[in-house]
């Protein structure tokens, strides 16, 4: 059987059936909602317990709305759906999980940290280039509350925030794939390598994780031939003030400079200084809460034509950072154009 190679270069595919992505929903907390940005966000919770007992069941909650109305907004049905690609920070994947089983809808979990609305977009991307589906949901999550007791201290430690601190986002995105339609598509896919270049403050995830978005970035402009002048966004996922000061230096050293068009979705999502988010948001739901709202709704008005999403994620856990781990970094590089 001759079948074609779709790779180009080390660490990029080529998609040749682009799959559209014809339907997202983004759901936010309050902070969010109160930022910059709420007026690009589907729907800004008044409360972010959503009435459950407790933060991890408000998250599933958040992403089980995301998917539903993602669905309902491509006027589908859960049964037209042939995968669910999700994944969030909680231990196993929790809120995907939960969510997944009030859906009729075959479940693949994924865990990238808050990367993972990158890869989430990128299998689900490959699935339908391939062939394996005609409806594809991918989707993540994350919350403030839950990720604070998971990852730092609970809430009624009040802790001290620390400049380099990032807050998480409270939120969740949700993007419905179709082999057909006239919408925004995904053209390339970079897998990112995991980089670790010995950052231990779990306080400075801006420096842990810069090293993965500029090794991924980079190699996609070395695949692909392209240069940031082919997009008009290039958005990172978390990284905040610092991380996106790193980012922009390192690349410069490679020859590329990405001043002009470059973004963090963590930079963009809170008026830091009005609302006391230090370095920026973090989390699974910040980039997929900006792009399944911001972006995606500036694509679909032609006032953007390409954006080159890179979600970046810390790789550690509370039982690595216990014992001494640095932290890992991991960027998901997904072109999407609407030419």
């Amino acid at each position: 059987m001759n079948i074609k190679n779709k790779k180009v270069g080390k660490q990029t595919i080529k998609l040749e059936n682009p799959p559209k992505i014809i339907s997202t929903y983004s759901i936010v907390g309050p902070k969010e909602g109160d930022g910059p940005l709420k007026e690009y966000f589907h729907q800004i919770l008044n409360d972010d317990t959503l009435g459950k007992d407790s933060f991890e069941k408000a998250e599933s909650e958040m992403m089980y709305t995301a998917i539903k109305s993602a669905i309902s907004n491509a006027n589908l049905r859960e049964e037209n759906i042939d995968y669910l690609f999700a994944g969030d920070l909680l231990n196993q994947i929790t809120s995907s999980s939960f969510a997944a089983r009030e859906l009729n809808i075959p479940f693949i979990g994924l865990y990238g940290a808050c990367s993972t609305m990158s890869e989430s977009l990128s299998m689900a991307s490959l699935f339908l280039d391939g062939g394996f589906g005609n409806y594809i949901v991918a989707s993540t999550s994350s919350h403030f509350s839950s990720a604070e007791r998971q990852f730092r201290f609970p809430l009624e430690y009040g802790s001290q925030r620390c400049p380099t601190c990032q807050w998480t986002v409270t939120g969740s995105g949700a993007m419905v794939l179709a082999r057909n339609g006239d919408f925004p598509k995904v053209t390339y896919v970079t897998t990112g390598l995991v980089k670790d270049y010995g950052i231990k403050d779990a306080n400075n995830m801006g420096a842990a994780m810069a090293p993965a978005a500029v090794d991924t970035i980079y190699n996609h402009f070395k695949d692909t031939g392209r240069t940031p002048k082919d997009y008009d966004v290039i958005a990172t996922g978390d990284l905040g003030k610092i991380g996106k000061e790193i980012t922009t230096k390192l690349l410069l050293d490679y020859g590329y400079d990405v001043k002009d068009n470059y973004v963090d979705c963590g930079d963009l999502i809170f008026d830091d200084e009005r609302q006391k988010t230090d370095a920026g948001g973090s989390g699974c739901g910040c980039s997929a809460v900006v792009t399944c709202g911001y972006f995606y709704k500036k694509l679909m008005r032609r006032e953007i034509k390409s954006l080159l999403l890179v979600s970046t994620g810390a790789l550690m856990s509370t039982t690595s950072s216990l014992q001494g781990e640095s932290i890992p970094g991991i960027a998901h590089a997904v072109a999407i154009e609407y030419k």
